[in-house]
């Protein structure tokens, strides 16, 4: 029998590209929903195509395919569902700039052209990161890609639309927004980027209307927004201003006087001066608060954040204000009011202040609250069953410390802007009767910095819209043809909020949506646990009346190895597909799942990468070191006829599985990959290799025939272990030793065996270890060279250890590079001996004449000071009550097992020391 044989080194890139062609090509990935096994399905958080692949899609997409593979080789029916997102506001950017470059704008060419060419982007660059994702080894069933524009999904947003307003829970209706000046248009939360600067809090006197001379002082960050206010807000609870509260003041700059009011939930007592604005037409929480008051709300910025003469002359302002002020930017219009206040005596004080400002996440213009008639979602009807979910373990959120998280935000959830001044995007299926509404549609023309013209059209609040899955051929109430179709286009987590069952074909009762709805798990990012995964629970339940998926698990975020956020300007990125080209997918996959523990960042550095690589290397030698002896005899061997390295091999094995399996349901795929690497590394490289080395290189040795057989049998079903966390390496390697089937991808992941399990192998090798590490420790501690033969002797004080002891005698010879003398301490040398002792276990190294016992003193005394140090800082840490009521259990169990650990240690450095301090005496 011939056996492959494997190059020297391992060439990810050679190995990688082939084995990710054949998959694909053989249809491994590809789900059918005719296939048996119980259905397991994950829909990728779809990527924006815009994007490429970056550090966090890396963690997120490799737990995700770990997850899927590990699925597959059990048995399941697995669907890997990818897709990408069009992203409205970055896709539109994207292309604007690519047009400005051009010396074109969108407005020039119109809306249907506009979107003509942004398709032909899509088509020609926009899929980049699918052939990203497939370099990262995804095992998605790319036969079933989806894209939230293309047809289907674009009638199940219609459809969704629709459902919804019908129900009534989609309304037009003027409210605060955010909104980007720059792109114009609305933002969601989560595309607004909040920032700390530095800022000024800015105390303005508001004199009391009657009492001149009296004034109410109000702390503000922004002091051109006092010319939109329409109240004072103090706490109804504080003395200074109890008996105020129904009085008014004087706006400063304007001819207007407002009221005092009473709102304990707008002010804090200890902030400032006690006493607040209100602007409701500029900030959220002033618009609750103008709600809660019934107060009116007065607009002074246009739609470019700029100053309006019109707005500020309806707001009362003066006159020599308005022409100060016109058509100013808020950045400098700020510093003439400050000088407007100064001028009439109103600034009672500026002082530092640090402030947070929110900017577009696209082009990081500041946003501005603005008031604007959009389209909301009713959200309080569809957020109360989506707590329900969470709440009776219908969906599991794990970490589960996330859950109060998600349920807090959920229960003070704010209606939702799902429009959108954009055109990129699924467009409102919302018409407007041009009779009905003729005074509510302006219409505007504007002239392009490229000199073309275009007609602005605002519908105004109160315009009537006509809602229909189709374009309506007559108004239903005047019956005029004349209709004008709603401009805006739908927030793109609208589209990905109904991601998990219209990329199976809802509306439709497709088999696909029968088989593998509800999904099984969702893998994402803390980032958009409310943005996201709360619009995908809430439209499970209410269009599919179930749950979209039984599992939530949030990974961290991937920082920098200092635990700085990775951005260009620091220069700190990780790029994945860099770290892929100079170490190996496989080795980046590894690293991602080794660190992925719940609730704590990704603090990465190149240096982990590197480290996995080397683990990469250290597989493929051990399975070229095992292809070597192979001679073809791999027949079973029976289980009692076994060596004990080989009983004890397989009873680790078994406890690998074990560990694996139960890691994975439990979601911790960091201590997966540890059991993985302690196994590979420790267990099967440093320990059983060496063992068995002797057998294999003795063509007579009995043991040989089954030790053979036990090394392929372990290789092969590490190998299908390993596959799912480094898929090329491992199917490299299985291919060259015996096996069965075409691929390791379709093969049974391998599940545990009480048969392996050996308690007294596993006892044994305790005792082993436990000898031959305090051999070593000996070699070190007279510095022997590694391949210096030493003599030394072993000793326990339980006879039966003693006896077992003696049954491994060759394996200690052989591990301490020595001859082992198994006797009690009593028939040991009186003489040149260096004896240590812990745990019942004695033994004595032989110190030959060439040794420097003053050297090898002076290093034991130079590591017992080092280690009372280490010893010192980690008994410090312990004692301290802060550090052991934050610190996660695993570090404090980590650092109370180091501290045994050195204790132990530095009795026998203690003891050693006192034996060469004898040696040297005269």
């Amino acid at each position: 029998m011939t056996i492959p044989q494997l190059d020297k080194t391992y060439d990810p890139k050679t190995v990688e590209a082939r084995w990710y062609r054949i998959w694909n090509d053989r249809g491994y990935f590809h789900a059918d929903v005719h296939a048996p096994g119980q259905p397991f399905s994950i829909v990728i958080p779809p990527p924006n195509v815009t994007g490429s692949l970056h550090i966090g899609h890396a963690l997120n997409h490799s737990l995700q395919d770990i997850l899927i593979r590990w699925r597959r080789m059990q048995g399941w029916n697995t669907l890997w569902l990818p897709g990408t997102d069009h992203a409205g506001i970055a896709t539109q950017n994207v292309v604007e700039k690519q047009m400005a470059a051009e010396g074109l704008s969108r407005e020039s060419l119109g809306r249907e052209r506009f979107i003509e060419r942004v398709w032909r982007w899509k088509a020609e660059s926009g899929n980049t990161i699918i052939e990203q994702q497939k370099k990262l080894g995804e095992s998605c069933d790319w036969n079933r890609l989806r894209f939230t524009m293309d047809e289907g999904l674009s009638k199940a947003v219609v459809e969704g639309f629709v459902r919804l307003y019908e129900d009534g829970l989609i309304y037009r209706g003027e409210r605060l927004i955010n909104w980007c000046p720059r792109c114009l248009t609305a933002l969601s939360d989560i595309e607004v980027e909040h920032e700390e600067t530095k800022g000024k809090l800015y105390l303005i006197q508001y004199p009391l209307e009657g009492e001149a001379s009296t004034a109410l002082t109000v702390a503000t960050t922004r002091p051109e927004t006092l010319l939109g206010d329409t109240a004072v807000a103090v706490h109804p609870d504080d003395p200074r201003y109890r008996g105020l509260i129904g009085r008014r003041v004087h706006i400063p700059l304007t001819n207007r006087t407002v009221p005092i009011v009473g709102d304990p939930i707008l002010v804090d007592r200890e902030f400032g001066t006690g006493a607040v604005k209100i602007t409701p037409a500029h900030d959220f929480n002033d618009f609750e608060a103008g709600e809660r008051h019934h107060l009116p709300r007065l607009a002074i910025l246009d739609h470019q954040a700029l100053m309006d003469p019109g707005l500020l002359h309806a707001a009362g302002v003066d006159q020599g204000v308005i022409q100060t002020l016109g058509k100013l930017p808020v950045a400098k219009a700020r510093p003439k009011v400050e000088q407007a206040l100064r001028e009439r005596e109103s600034l009672v004080g500026v002082d530092d202040h640090k402030m947070s400002v929110g900017k577009c996440y696209r082009c990081k213009t500041i946003v501005e609250p603005y008031l604007s008639p959009q389209w909301f979602v009713n959200i309080q009807p569809l957020a109360e069953p989506a707590i329900k979910a969470v709440e009776d373990g219908r969906i599991r959120i794990i970490p589960e410390g996330w859950v109060n998280n998600y349920l807090g935000w959920m229960r003070d959830i704010r209606d939702w802007c799902i429009s959108r001044q954009i055109w990129w995007g699924h467009q409102i299926p919302a018409w407007y009767c041009e009779s009905c509404n003729a005074d509510l549609i302006q219409r505007q023309v504007v002239t392009n910095v490229d000199g073309t013209t275009v007609t602005r059209i605002t519908l105004l609040q109160g315009a009537r819209a006509i809602v229909s899955r189709t374009a309506p051929s007559a108004c239903p109430a005047c019956g005029t043809q004349s209709l004008l179709r709603d401009p805006d286009v739908l927030d793109t987590w609208f589209s990905s909020g109904l991601w998990p069952f219209s990329t199976l074909g809802w509306p439709e009762h497709t088999p696909e949506l029968q088989k593998y709805y509800p999904t099984s798990t969702l893998v994402t990012g803390l980032d958009i646990l409310f943005f996201w995964v709360a619009r995908m629970i809430m439209f499970g339940l209410k269009f599919m009346e179930e749950v979209p998926f039984r599992d939530v698990y949030i990974h961290a975020l991937v920082r920098d190895a200092e635990g700085q956020k990775m951005s260009k300007s620091k220069g700190n990125v990780v790029d994945p597909l860099h770290v892929m080209d100079q170490f190996g997918t496989d080795a980046l996959r590894f690293t991602l799942a080794s660190m992925a523990s719940p609730g704590r960042d990704v603090k990465l550095a190149e240096e982990r990468i590197e480290g996995y690589r080397n683990f990469a290397n250290k597989v493929w030698n051990a399975a070229r070191f095992a292809l070597m002896y192979l001679d073809g005899q791999t027949s079973a061997t029976p289980a009692g006829a076994r060596s004990f390295p080989d009983r004890w091999i397989c009873s680790r094995l078994d406890h690998a599985i074990a560990s694996v399996i139960s890691e994975l349901e439990a979601y911790r795929f960091d201590r997966a990959a540890a059991a993985l690497y302690r196994f590979i590394w420790h267990e099967f490289c440093d320990w059983y290799l060496e063992m068995i080395k002797p057998a294999l290189q003795d063509p007579q040795h009995p043991d040989a025939p089954g030790i053979r057989h036990t090394l392929v049998e372990t290789l092969e079903t590490t190998m299908r272990l390993l596959h799912p966390f480094m898929p090329f390496i491992s199917e490299e390697i299985w291919q060259t030793i015996p096996h069965q089937g075409d691929s390791l991808v379709i093969q049974q992941f391998p599940q545990t065996n009480g048969e392996r399990r050996n308690p007294e192998a596993e006892r044994l090798y305790a005792w082993l270890e436990h000898a031959v590490s305090l051999l070593r420790t000996g070699r070190v501690l007279l510095n022997y060279p590694p391949g210096q033969q030493v003599s030394f002797y072993v000793a326990h004080d339980d006879a039966t250890v003693q006896r077992l002891l003696h049954s491994i005698r060759p394996h200690l010879a052989h591990l301490s590079r020595g001859t082992a003398e198994i006797r009690s301490p009593d028939e040991w040398p009186k003489s040149k001996l260096l004896r240590l002792v812990t745990e019942g276990l004695s033994i004595g190294i032989a110190v030959s004449g060439d040794v420097d016992l003053k050297k090898a003193l002076d290093r034991i005394v130079k590591q017992i000071e080092e280690q009372d140090k280490e010893m010192a800082r980690l008994q410090g840490k312990l004692r301290n009550h802060e550090f052991v009521s934050k610190a996660p259990p695993d570090v404090i169990a980590d650092h109370q097992s180091r501290l045994k650990s050195l204790q132990n240690d530095q009795d026998l450095l203690a003891s050693s020391e006192g034996q060469l301090r004898s040696m040297l005496r005269p």
